[in-house]
Order: structure tokens, then sequence, then C-alpha cells
């Protein structure tokens, strides 16, 4: 029999060695063509009594088996399967073929009573093995993997709303016991071989050359196998069901836990603990549907469905380059001018290092621009001692980072991105200095957060070279990447910064050249709305509390002071003076005035803002900002908090798609989550509204318009979608 995505090849002792190697793809994954080649051969398999067992393995250097084709699951949320028994029956197709390849065919009862037994399965892992490729290796009956501390053994398909599909929640309990699946399944987080092993999740770890002698070297001496819990007496590792006491407590405190960390937004949590609880106390072919059952509840939900189209297909795809100009040959950058050695300015330089790329790093003072490259040798060393990198490997990152004054040593530069004070003076003087230095062909970047491009561009010589790449600090910890083609900004500029994003191994969204860009034009609204509530005697714990329950990763008074209540005075005089506008009788105004000219509270860097930050402890909600703004007698429910909070986002977010700022809505999502932490369980504030529905969106903002104020109001192309019954998602009505 032949195959699109397997290779069978059977010894002289009766052992087929599978080889997975899917055509014309760099990773491996369970896609529809694997699905039925696998099905084919497991039935094959079964039935051939020549053949004496099976070492399952890959021929990809990239990794074992990645899981399952999230495009292709994403097909299940929409039109077909149609009914609920279609819809189960696909999800639960996984499961049964991996039963049937571990049982032989056998019947569970004749393996329970010693009347049958399974051929040996080996797995014999050479690479990352994740999601659905975990779950056939736990399929197998023995499980050696190669002595890598790299390799990444897990089942992260929480991270997209979903919950491992192909048994995870089954065959993990029964080999590492309840409370080690769960903080695998729950969290996400991949193991490393020696620690499978040390949990009882694999049996070996050998050399990477011996990983399918050894597999097969056991298959070989095993010619008769039943799995652990197909045996008669088999009890969970550590105890389970729902009569073992220590079974009990685990799962009390399991839930308790798992809800205070996902504020009840993640179903699919709720649904791994679930399946824990249920499948402890049945059968594995019991519990194996029961896993089936909750996985087509997660598939055919509007979150999931919003998870997996943002957090997976949408990000991928621009992180591959989407909106890059497709006529414009690669851009080869192998070295790069980095203008300021600030805070932002040293972390675009590691991040630029650690691309592969050399660094040469400006400032107007040497000792300024050392120790820029110090913030770089900081993150270094601290990855040696958690041996996250080798000492080589720092070294080597560290020796390609130049730190000078001389404008002269850009001149062999193959991009320039510009990270000095947020000033235009200084912007135009850099941007002179250095076109007097650098190629003819170089693109110019800037990294302003709030100017517009094309105003910048003006001093530059060459405006259809310029471009904006808009970095967030701390830029080495941060995904997203703005980039904001100027008026002028030609194909060859976006296309050089999506090639220069996809090196460094960011995520990409290309905006409108507008003041604040996409994400500056939203956070402000949402942080103004919490100083607001708190100028209104709202308890500042309750706006806290009210962010965290929508799934925030920090409250927005802790964010204030990230940013800084300075920066946020600094921004809020500037607009005035450039619109006109007097601010000083708005409130948001006035605190922030008493918070930086009065209190000397500027945020987290000066020593304190809405929290204060004991030095060795915990930062806790400044206990005198009451006598400055004493709480109101009646506080507003969580509800209503969370609503002002939400929309203080969603509104803003619509108004930058309506003028197109983003112009899609993948866009607007990946900003959002990626950009400032919007709530990842909605998929981003589009999904999000697609999720209500306009209308009812509409509703609540002139709801809250009316009770709040005209901030509130949604905009007009969200009212006419609304009317129409439109959803900005089109694909997925």
């Amino acid at each position: 029999m032949t195959y699109k995505t397997i290779k069978v090849e059977t010894d002289n002792d009766g052992i087929a060695l599978v080889t997975i190697d899917l055509p014309g793809k760099s990773m491996n994954v369970w896609d529809a063509d694997l699905i039925e080649d696998f099905a084919k051969w497991v039935d094959t398999f079964v039935a051939d009594d020549t053949v004496k067992g099976a070492v399952i393995t890959s021929s990809k250097p990239t990794g074992f088996l990645a899981g399952a084709d999230l495009n292709m699951l994403g097909g299940m949320g929409g039109s077909a399967p149609s009914t609920p028994k279609e819809q189960f029956e696909a999800a639960f197709g996984l499961n049964r073929m991996l039963r049937k390849l571990e049982t032989g065919g056998h019947a569970a009862k004749d393996l329970l009573k010693g009347n049958a037994h399974a051929k040996p399965v080996a797995a014999a892992v050479n690479g990352l093995a994740l999601g659905g490729g975990l779950e056939l290796v736990l399929a197998c009956h023995h499980r050696v993997v190669a002595d890598n501390p790299k390799i990444q053994l897990g089942v992260p398909e929480v991270q997209v709303g979903l919950l491992p599909g192909g048994g995870g929640t089954q065959r993990l309990p029964r080999l590492a016991g309840l409370q080690n699946a769960a903080m695998m399944a729950t969290q996400g987080k991949p193991l490393d071989p020696n620690t499978a092993k040390g949990q009882g999740i694999i049996q070996e770890v050998v050399p990477a050359d011996d990983v399918v002698a050894k597999a097969k070297e056991w298959v070989k001496a095993n010619p008769k196998v039943t799995q652990p819990w197909d045996k008669k007496g088999f009890k969970f590792p550590g105890g389970g069901g729902a009569m073992d006491p220590r079974a009990v407590q685990f799962f009390i405190g399991s839930n308790a836990m798992a809800q205070k960390s996902t504020q009840h937004n993640y179903p699919a949590v709720q649904y791994i603990l679930s399946c824990l609880y249920e499948g402890s106390i049945v059968p594995i072919d019991t519990a194996l549907r029961i896993e089936s059952k909750y996985f087509v509840k997660l598939m055919t939900s509007d979150q999931t469905r919003n998870m997996i189209r943002t957090l997976f297909i949408n990000k991928q795809a621009a992180e591959k380059g989407e909106q890059r100009p497709k006529d414009v040959p690669p851009t080869e950058l192998k070295k790069v001018g980095v203008l300021g050695a600030g805070m932002m300015g040293a972390g675009i330089a590691y991040v630029t290092a650690k691309g592969g790329m050399e660094v040469v790093l400006l400032d107007r003072d040497l000792e300024y621009a050392e120790k820029g490259k110090a913030y770089s040798q900081g993150i270094v060393e601290k990855g040696v001692s958690r041996g996250k990198v080798t000492k080589e490997k720092g070294e080597e990152l560290l020796a390609r980072i130049t730190p000078t004054t001389d404008y002269s040593d850009l001149k062999d530069v193959d991009m320039i991105i510009e990270a000095v004070f947020e000033d235009p003076d200084i912007k135009a003087d850099v941007i002179k200095k250095t076109e007097a230095v650098i190629g003819s062909d170089v693109i110019f970047a800037s990294n302003t957060s709030t100017l517009p491009i094309t105003g910048l561009a003006k001093h530059s010589e060459r405006p259809d070279q310029f471009i904006g790449i808009h970095f967030f600090s701390p830029v080495d910890k941060m995904p997203l990447v703005e980039i904001i083609p100027g008026e002028k900004s030609g194909d060859k500029s976006l296309a050089a910064a999506l090639d220069y994003v996809r090196m460094i191994k960011k995520t990409p969204i290309v905006v409108k050249d507008t003041r604040g860009f996409y994400t500056n034009r939203v956070v402000p609204p949402y942080i103004n709305e919490s100083m607001l509530l708190v100028t209104e005697g709202v308890n500042p714990a309750l706006i806290e509390n009210a962010a965290k329950q929508l799934g925030m990763p920090v409250g927005p008074l802790a964010l204030c002071d990230e940013t800084s209540q300075e920066l946020g005075l600094r921004i809020a005089r500037a607009t005035a003076k450039e619109t006109g506008q007097d601010p000083s009788g708005e409130p948001v105004f006035q605190l922030l005035e008493t918070f930086v000219d009065k209190l000397g509270r500027k945020g987290r860097k000066s020593g304190g803002g809405f929290y204060e930050y004991p030095e060795g402890g915990k930062k806790h909600l400044w206990k005198g900002l009451s006598e400055y703004y004493p709480l109101a007698k009646n506080q507003p429910s969580v509800d209503e908090v969370l609503d002002r909070l939400l929309y203080a986002q969603l509104i803003p977010a619509a108004q930058c798609y309506e003028e197109g700022v983003v112009h899609d809505p993948q866009s607007a999502d990946l900003g959002a989550i990626f950009g400032w932490g919007f709530a990842p369980w909605t998929g981003g504030p589009m999904s999000h509204i697609d999720t209500i529905g306009l209308e009812a969106f509409v509703r609540k903002a002139e709801s809250l318009a009316q009770k709040h104020g005209s901030r509130f109001n949604p905009p007009k192309k969200f009212r006419e979608m609304a009317e129409a019954g439109d959803k900005l998602y089109k694909s997925a009505a």
C-alpha cells in the first residue's frame, strides 16, 4: 500500500518502521492526509499477522509531530460537520484510531481478562512532540526519546482555547498521576525528555542516533503487550477516582486555583479538569468518549474559533509576511544601525543581535552607548545562569553589538532604526547626520511611538525609503511591532521593514500613519477611564480587580504607573498645545497634575504612583490616595466597572478600524492582544464585537454614552453594520 505522508518499511524480524514525513511541510502535523494514511496503516497493521510490531518515528529534522493542523480544525466551528453526532464522530476519529493501535483491535474486556494482547508499538521520538503528536506517543506501548534538553513534550492546546483531543487528558494521568497531568494540560507548558521520564510519561532517553534502534530492540523483546490501564487492578499513580481521599483533595484545590488564575474566562481549563475527574472513575474507552465530548463543546464555540483564528492562524500569517509586497526581492540585512542607546534603543540592539545581525549602537556619549550594550549583557548573563543560552552563544551575540558616537561607523549598514528622544527637532537632526554617511539604498526606520511618519520623513532626502517601526517596551519581551508607512514610503521600505521584523521573530501589523498609530490610540482612553473612575470615588481595588476579571494581564492603574503619570501629563500638554484646547477643567488632567506637580508621584520609576513599590516587598495600592480622592459612599458593581473598562478599549479600536488606521479586523485583534494585552480569551476586540453581535455592541455603547459621556458613542460604520446584520469577519458568518 502506498501513502502520501508516511513511509513503511518492514524488516526481516517483521518489525515495521513507520516514518512520518508530510511532503512540502517543514513540520509534521495531523492534517487530513496524515489522518487518512495513518488510519489505513493501523487497519493493515492489526490485520497482518506477518507484521509482529512497529516503531513510529519522523524524518523531519524539526521534530516528531507538532499536533493537529489548526487550519483544518478551524473548519469544525463552521457548517460541516453539521449535526452534534457528526461533530462528535469527527472529533472522536483520532481517539478511535489511537485506541485501535494500542489495543491491536481487541476488545477491552479481552485484554482485561488476559485473553488477548496487542502487537508492540514503540515511539522513537527524535524531536518535539506536542499536542496530538504527544498523544500518538502516549498511545504507543513504549516511548524512547532522544537525549536533547531542547526537545519539547507537551499538550499546549489550552493556549488556543482547546483541550487535548487525542487521549491526552486520559493517558497522561494514567501514566504521571492526576496532578502532573493537570499541570501539563491546564498550563500548556512542555517538559524536556528527562523530566518526562521522571514523571513516568516516557521510558527511555537515549542518544539521538540510537532512538530507532532502541525502540526496535524493545519491540523485538516484547512480542505481546497490554497497556497498564487495560490490565486488571490498574490504579492511577498517586490515586484517582471519586472516593480516593488524595484525588478528592486534588480536585477541590485544583478547581479553585484554576478559576482564580483564569477568572472563569477559559472554559478549556474547566473542561480539562472535568475530563480528568470524570475519566478517573470510568474505564478508558468511556473516558476517551468523555474527552471527545468536551473537545467538541470547545471546538464548536465562538471563543475557541476566535482564539485559534487570532492566536494561531492570523498570527502565523502576519509573521510569514502576509502584508509584504510580493514583487520586492528579499532584503539582505547583515548590519543595522541603531540610533539612541536608551531603554528602547538598547532593547532594539539586543533583539537585532539576537536575530543574527551586527549592530552599530550610536549615542551622543560613549558612556551611554556602552550602557546600552550593557543592557544586552545583562539579559545574556541571566540567560546563561538559567541554562537558556550557552556562554559561547551569549558572547557571540554581544560581539555583534558595537557602541559608538561616530556617525561614520554607520557607513556600511543595511538599515537604520532611530530610537532617540521623542522630539521632532532631535529626530530631524539625527536623520540629516545619518543620511550624510549611509548608502543611498539604505532604509531608514523611526521607532517613534506618536509622531506621524510623514512629518518626520520631510527631514529626509529619500522619503520613499523612510518608514516607521514602532516597538513596545520592554522590546525583548513584547511580541508586537507596528509598521507605519508614510505618505511617500515605497514598497521597498515596507518589504524591508517586514523582512527585518521576521528576522527578529516579532509579530507585525501594518497601520496607517496617524498620531498614536493604533495601540497608542486605544491604550490612553483605557487608562484615562480608570483614572476618571478614581476621580469619581470608585475604589481603586475594584477598578483593578474588574480589569483582571475581564482578562487583562494587569490593572489599568498599575499600567498607568508603568507608562508613568509624567509621560501622560507631558502628552496631554503637548496635545493641548497642538490643538489649542484647554484641558485644565478635565478631571483626568487635574489628577495627572496633582500626581506629578504636587505629589511627585510620577509612576513606578519615580518610586510610586497609584501603587507603592517597597524595596524587597510586594507592590500595593497607595493608601494615601483616598485623602485626595475620597471613596464614594455608593460603589458601582463589578460589572458596571468592567463594562466601562472594556468599552473604553472597544470603542477606540472600532474607531481605528472605521478610519482605516488598522486595515482589517485581524490586524486590530493581533495588535490588541500582543500590543497591550487585551484579553486573549476574546480573540481580540473585533472578534469580541462579532461574538456579542454588532447590534448588542452598539446598544451597550449607546447606553454607556447616555450615562457617562459621548466618548462611548459607537462609530457610524458599526451602526450601519449592525443595521445590515453584518459581521466584521465575513467568513465567520
